[in-house]
């Protein structure tokens, strides 16, 4: 799959083997590279390069879910700063595009891209340049700004909420509460990812893709899994405390309309922090759209820190 173009070579990496080479532009996820691919997150086919003799100018690189038969985001893309500013995003540029021919569908849409950035990136000249920079290549390819979200952690040493004395925990009885459940909170969400999914299918097949093509997909206990009812019974929310293929997470957090507006929101992320820290964790991690203050607020005053954000792309 090699592409030459003038003085230019466009292709994959060919095996693990090349992982120092793909690994010579830093970035947060060098580290994860040979577990993803050693657990099937990741192809060689998936790691494309641009080099101009040995010197490494640009890469790019897909991530899955393992067993996928096509990638699920775009989350690597680094250019060399050092090269002139014209060049450099036109390289960004043909090896993104030349790397999706081969790698998507004909006319698939391409995957959603993700980068993980400083949550002060905008305050640095240096650290903006680069990030803007980075989304300017995907732009001239088509794709647009979706959503910016904190990432966000719990660590060890910080207080673990105290329980609730307004509401009661129990597990999920089965699939199909939840899913109710879940159907039920999407009125009103300030979740981009879930506005965008109702745009194109009904609230019940939303639902339905979330559970299936994330947390059904967990491998932690699903008795970690709570609902919150008031002391009669009535829900209120739930929370889903897992563990994906990197860290102990707040999946999934929520408050049925209803009961929007006083601050149950604070109980349930209490309880879903309180399952994860009796397991002994070295963190939590949690993600929210950055404008969504509610949940952004609760996640401050339960002692989560921000200590990142994340910049997420799409073509339309």
């Amino acid at each position: 799959m090699t592409v030459k173009q003038n003085d230019l070579t466009i292709r994959p990496i060919t095996g693990r083997e090349e992982l120092d080479l793909f690994s010579q532009l830093p970035y947060a996820l060098n580290e994860e590279l040979a577990d993803d691919l050693a657990g099937g997150r990741r192809r060689p086919e998936w790691m494309w390069v641009a080099l101009r003799g040995d010197h490494l100018l640009a890469r790019a690189a897909w991530w899955s879910r393992t067993g996928d038969d096509i990638p699920l985001l775009l989350d690597i893309l680094d250019i060399d700063d050092s090269a002139s500013a014209p060049d450099r995003m036109d390289i960004g540029v043909r090896l993104v595009h030349t790397a999706m021919a081969k790698i998507l569908p004909v006319g698939a849409r391409p995957p959603e891209y993700s980068r993980f950035v400083p949550p002060n990136w905008r305050e640095s000249a240096v650290t903006r340049q680069a990030v803007e920079d980075r989304m300017a290549v995907l732009e001239r390819i088509g794709a647009r700004l979706f959503v910016e979200r904190l990432r966000l952690e719990w660590r060890p040493g910080s207080p673990v909420p105290e329980p609730s004395r307004r509401l009661v925990f129990r597990p999920v009885h089965d699939a199909e509460e939840l899913l109710t459940l879940m159907a039920w909170v999407l009125d009103g969400t300030l979740d981009a990812h879930g506005r965008d999914d109702l745009t194109r299918m009904s609230v019940r097949e939303t639902a339905v893709r979330h559970y299936e093509d994330e947390l059904a997909r967990y491998t932690s206990p699903k008795d970690w899994w709570r609902i919150a009812t008031l002391p009669e019974g009535d829900p209120v929310g739930f929370v889903i405390p897992a563990r994906n293929n990197y860290n102990p997470i707040i999946a999934y957090l929520a408050v049925l309309p209803v009961h929007r507006g006083n601050g149950y929101i604070d109980d349930i992320l209490a309880e879903g922090t309180r399952v994860l820290a009796e397991q002994d964790v070295p963190r939590i991690r949690a993600s929210t759209d950055l404008g969504n203050t509610p949940m952004a607020n609760a996640f401050r005053r339960a002692g989560y820190v921000n200590f990142e954000r994340e910049i997420n792309m799409t073509w339309s």
